[in-house]
């Protein structure tokens, strides 16, 4: 295993004769143009909006809160989009300042110190594997729904039994060599497909939003009822009930991530940012909604197991309800595509500093295709891996689902946590112009206040859902292990990391000559 400089991975694009605006900006942190930078403004919103992918998730997580919280369960939505606008408008000032691939293990390093923002990444990237993974089995929601000849093992097409979560694998690893083919051929034909599938994904939601409306059984009042709530009582029910939103509302930081591959990212990236997760979060809570007023019952038990899946073939009927959930298949594609591509931008950003095993393989773009082909073969293995899991147990769907929230969640916090110390030292000032001479995007006096919420909020958030409730995580009992998965799966991820740093370091000391030329110290953030 050998490590390599970032010099002798970032060779000179041989596609860029004359540097950009852009490509000099991105000088100015120490790295050279090697992703093409071919995406607009639309195109970076498809970043972030179809990691996201309202369909994908609410319809992966609504039987889920449903179950634990009944219709209330609706009221977490807001709460988790507002605290979400808070990280993300933390994020949108940053993305301005440091418009480079690898967003969050580049902004914490920046802010802390090189470990700790080293520690960001590890979680990050690894968080997103398991979200590549999670995606994926999102489509034994919907496909056997469609058409029962996609259930290729058993009968029962349930994710939480045992031939469902098997089956969920299967189609799960078929989608992601699917995405992984398309990781490695160009960048333009990946955007191609990102602006496609979430132009159909955004209008598809929309369909669903009017069509749920209109064929309307209850009225809104109907959130507000809290019979059947379980033992955990209101308050619990909420607090399980979010899960739904906060799986939902991750990723709209994909537009930071896809910055080196953007134009203009200083004014570009800010604003997809916010864009991505405000329309989401719109388009998210009103499906919720009118899933809760259309589905012909709330009390036979559909509701819990099917989820909206049953509410779109039985309200609107066979024709229309599967066309719509065809629509949903697009976009989980489209979302398991996008996912894998902010991971592997994630491994290359920290691969060229030399921060990770075989860093040379991983840091090498492939000049014509402007792709980072190994991080793309990596993540695809390790997420399909994960799938196995599902052969093991149904109840690995919700622990991979959760596991990776918590990982997404905690990584945040690694940023908006040191950005917040920068603030109450006077360290970091919100005023700035790009190389244009315009303004970037600032909060201003707010920006304290409302840093210190976004942390607080993620924290409390990191906590909720990796809290080991045995009647969330093991309802049937007898699997401790995954009772603890989230909680344990981040402790030996973290162990894994510290162990490699430390074998590293041994390994330096030993031999200083073999010392990777990787930054030794973050740089001060743009006044």
């Amino acid at each position: 295993m050998t490590t390599t400089s970032p010099s002798d991975v970032r060779p000179d694009p041989p596609h860029s004769p004359s540097p950009s605006s852009d490509d000099r900006s991105l000088a100015e942190f120490g790295y050279r143009q090697e992703l093409h930078r071919s995406l607009g403004r639309y195109a970076s919103f498809a970043a972030g909006f179809s990691f996201i992918s309202v369909l994908t998730t609410v319809f992966q997580f609504f039987a889920f809160g449903y179950s634990f919280g009944g219709p209330v369960f609706f009221w977490a939505w807001p709460a988790v989009l507002v605290g979400q606008l808070l990280v993300a408008a933390c994020f949108a000032e940053l993305a301005a300042r440091y418009p480079i691939s690898g967003a969050i293990y580049q902004w914490s390093s920046r802010l802390s110190t090189p470990t700790f923002g080293w520690f960001a990444g590890w979680i990050m990237v690894i968080g997103q594997i398991v979200v590549v993974a999670a995606a994926a089995l999102a489509l034994q929601m919907v496909l056997p729904a469609i058409w029962s000849g996609f259930q290729l093992v058993g009968t029962d097409p349930a994710p939480t039994s045992a031939d469902g979560a098997a089956n969920a694998a299967v189609l799960g690893v078929l989608l992601l060599v699917l995405t992984t083919l398309v990781n490695v051929v160009d960048n333009r034909v990946m955007s191609l497909i990102n602006r496609v599938g979430v132009t159909a994904e955004i209008i598809g939601a929309v369909l669903i939003i009017v069509l749920l409306l209109t064929h309307s059984e209850r009225t809104p009042s109907i959130t507000f009822h809290t019979e059947g709530i379980p033992q955990n009582g209101l308050f619990g029910a909420l607090l399980i009930g979010s899960f739904t939103a906060a799986y939902v509302m991750i990723g709209f930081d994909s537009a930071g991530e896809m910055s080196e591959e953007t134009h203009n990212p200083r004014r570009t990236a800010p604003r997809t940012i916010l864009t991505a997760l405000g329309a989401a979060g719109l388009l998210g809570g009103l499906i919720v909604l009118g899933g809760l007023l259309a589905a012909p019952s709330l009390t036979d038990g559909h509701l819990g197991v099917d989820g909206l899946s049953y509410v779109l073939t039985s309200s609107l009927g066979d024709g229309v309800g599967k066309v719509l959930l065809a629509d949903v298949v697009v976009a989980i594609a489209v979302a398991t595509l996008a996912i894998q591509t902010a991971a592997c931008r994630m491994l290359f950003s920290m691969a060229r500093d030399g921060q990770l095993p075989f860093a040379a393989r991983l840091a090498r773009v492939n000049p014509r295709t402007g792709m980072p082909t190994a991080p793309a073969l990596v993540v695809g293995a390790l997420a399909a891996a994960l799938l196995l899991l599902n052969f093991a147990s149904p109840e690995a769907f919700l622990a991979i689902g959760t596991t990776c929230i918590v990982m997404l969640y905690l990584a945040y916090a690694m940023v908006t946590g040191p950005l917040l110390v920068r603030r109450v030292k006077g360290e970091f000032t919100s005023s700035g112009t790009d190389e244009t001479g315009a303004r970037l995007f600032s909060l201003g006096r707010w920006g304290t206040p409302v840093n210190a919420l976004a942390l607080l909020y993620g924290l409390l958030m990191t906590v909720n859902l990796a809290w080991p409730r045995a009647t969330v995580y093991d309802p049937a009992g007898g699997h401790w292990y995954f009772q603890w998965f989230t909680v344990l799966f981040l402790l030996v991820s973290v162990g894994i990391g510290a162990l490699w740093r430390w074998l590293r370091a041994q390994r330096v000391h030993s031999a200083p000559e073999l010392a990777p030329e990787a930054r030794e110290q973050a740089p001060e953030p743009t006044p």
